[in-house]
């Protein structure tokens, strides 16, 4: 079970760094949960010793991804994402792409979905594409329950 990260707590990540620990990265919206996410998270806490992940906030999904977004706010999100046992950091990022988080704790590896855009500006540690984010696949999935729950006839517990 992961330990969420609050103000001043990249210090205790980076001190298990300077104590041998590898330390990666792993970020994302995480707003609508897929078996991908899992898939994920599993090989990303395979390439070291400590798995950090960083969510978006709820401000930055609004401005990239629309209104709409997200569908959980952070606070649910972080509260599910701490109780899978791959993680052992969960935090988040207000910046509209994950840089300046990036910059900021500075891990051995980071481990990105493989259609996570790749400004990554000049990141001096190892980058492992892992699968791909499934965006499109959650935008599908949203489009699905929206249309099969706008029909008044459809009881929520079928």
């Amino acid at each position: 079970m992961g330990t969420i990260l609050k103000e001043g707590g990249l210090r205790l990540v980076k001190d298990l760094r300077t104590q041998g620990q590898k330390v990666v990265l792993a970020f994302g919206v995480f707003d609508l949960l897929r078996v991908g996410h899992t898939r994920y998270l599993r090989e990303a806490k395979g390439l070291g010793d400590i798995l950090v992940l960083a969510l978006a906030s709820d401000d930055s999904i609004q401005r990239t991804l629309g209104p709409g977004r997200p569908l959980l706010p952070l606070e649910d999100r972080i509260g599910i994402l701490a109780a899978f046992e791959m993680v052992d950091f969960v935090t988040s990022y207000s910046e509209d792409d994950v840089v300046p988080f990036l910059n900021a704790l500075k891990p051995d590896v980071l481990a990105c979905q493989g259609d996570a855009p790749q400004v990554l500006g000049g990141f001096p540690g190892k980058v492992v594409l892992l699968g791909h984010s499934g965006d499109e696949e959650a935008e599908q999935l949203i489009q699905v329950i929206l249309k099969k729950y706008s029909d008044p006839n459809t009881k929520i517990n079928e």
